[in-house]
């Protein structure tokens, strides 16, 4: 574990079947770069678990998964604003009973909040960013870690962003959950040094998603890297193929 930024392995190339019979769960899985993360691990052979809040969202993902011939996918709604610490526990046991192990854990969900000062900030804004970015991923790790647990070669892989390494002006709320949520990186990877769960964070860099857009509405998204142009890294990190690869900051850019 050290404090540089890490990158992907020069000349990484996954094998076809990298993730096969593979249990991953991806939260914020409708759109962006859950959704394609979900596509390219049931691409390389990955069960996925589809998590999020709009059911019409997933629900799409999963027909592009099933309409390709690939893994079938499980579909877990859930509202990370509102979920407590028995919804999660609840989760393990329905995931436990389905499934009986877990392989991978993308924490990819975000809030981004208001782009504006600390004074001017709304309290509510605030909790729910730091809900939805910070308390959630603490109690959905908390709850799988005994599924986690169960399997060979389990990875825990955090979206991160390049304002939760160094806080900018107007960030607020998002800056200091993503900083947060790299030290709760840093925390875990320690902890789980002497199990074989990875643990790590992927700073996407600017991707043409939809927050995004909504930070940078007069931005030009062809001049950005899709979420598909990222996915070596993810299936890496993801992957048995980062084996002693744990609590590392990387840039996917």
């Amino acid at each position: 574990m050290t404090d540089s930024i890490a990158r992907l392995p020069e000349n990484y190339q996954p094998a076809p079947e990298l993730l096969k019979d593979r249990i991953i769960l991806i939260t914020g899985a409708g759109s962006g770069i859950g959704r394609s993360a979900a596509l390219c691990f049931a691409r390389h052979g990955a069960t996925t678990i589809l998590l999020g809040r709009t059911m019409e969202k997933l629900e799409a993902v999963y027909d592009e998964i099933e309409a390709e011939g690939l893994p079938q996918p499980a579909i877990y709604p859930l509202n990370l604003e509102g979920a407590t610490h028995a919804d999660f526990e609840s989760m393990c046991d329905v995931l436990d009973g389905e499934f009986g192990k877990l392989d991978g854990i993308l924490h990819n969900a975000s809030e981004l909040g208001d782009r504006m000062t600390i004074s001017d900030y709304a309290p509510d804004t605030w909790s729910r960013v730091m809900q939805v970015n910070v308390n959630a991923p603490f109690l959905l790790s908390k709850a799988l870690l005994p599924l986690l647990d169960k399997s060979k070669a389990a990875r825990i892989v955090f979206t991160g962003s390049s304002v939760g390494r160094k806080g900018r002006a107007y960030w607020g709320a998002y800056a200091a959950s993503k900083a947060a949520q790299e030290n709760l990186m840093q925390t875990l990877a320690d902890e789980l040094e002497d199990k074989n769960i990875g643990v790590n964070s992927i700073n996407p860099g600017a991707t043409r998603t939809a927050m995004r857009a909504a930070a940078y509405p007069a931005e030009n998204p062809d001049t950005l890297l899709t979420p598909e142009d990222l996915m070596p890294l993810y299936l890496y990190l993801i992957s048995e193929d980062s084996e002693g690869v744990s609590g590392e900051r990387f840039n996917a850019q």
